[in-house]
């Protein structure tokens, strides 16, 4: 019986997902079209976000932290759910920080912590966490060890977190390019003939 309740719940959030849409139309501005086709704009220009473009075709499999003047500080590659649907589109926000969580539904075999650095954004547990970046999720976005605990000091319990189905990277390119060409400090060695 709880089998069954689960996959109701499941194929319901699975829809729901499906249905809903979120389309960057700027830097800080978005559409996001409910399962009945109505349009809603949201503004985040002033405010920190997190964008989560998935990993799937047509999508930059990347998240991008972006603080309230606008600039994309932080960017790096995600997996997210094995299949569309598993990972919910749409406007969210953190609800919860958990330092160290392990899994009650897919837990490791020798018990050890498998979501280090959680940032909950929905209320059936998906969030974004420490994860192997190689390989799909069940549902939340895996960022990889390096980059998660940056994002997990800086993430505040209600920001905003954004998840979309589209290219955010034509938005995010200009600050990235500056960020990274300053922090370049190495020297390419010519080569010996």
């Amino acid at each position: 019986m709880k089998r069954i309740v689960f996959a109701l719940l499941f194929i319901c959030i699975t829809v729901n997902a499906q249905d809903r849409e979120l389309i960057p139309v700027s830097k800080t501005e978005f559409v996001s079209i409910d399962r009945n086709g109505n349009e809603h704009d949201i503004d985040l220009t002033g405010k920190d976000f997190i964008l989560v473009s998935v990993r799937e075709e047509n999508s930059d499999g990347r998240f991008y932290a972006v603080d309230r003047d606008g600039t994309v500080w932080l960017s790096a590659g995600i997996s997210s759910g094995e299949e569309m649907g598993y990972t919910p589109s749409g406007k969210w926000s953190i609800l919860k920080k958990k330092r160290y969580h392990t899994s009650s539904k897919y837990p490791e075999p020798d018990g050890s912590n498998n979501m280090d650095y959680s940032l909950f954004f929905t209320r059936w547990g998906h969030a974004l966490h420490e994860g192997n970046i190689d390989f799909t999720s069940h549902g939340c976005i895996h960022v990889d060890k390096k980059d998660i605990p940056l994002l997990y000091n800086w993430a505040g319990v209600g920001m905003p977190v954004l998840i979309t189905r589209h290219r955010y990277m034509r938005f995010a390119r200009p600050d990235l390019r500056r960020i990274y060409s300053t922090n370049k400090n190495y020297t390419r060695k010519r080569r010996q003939r």
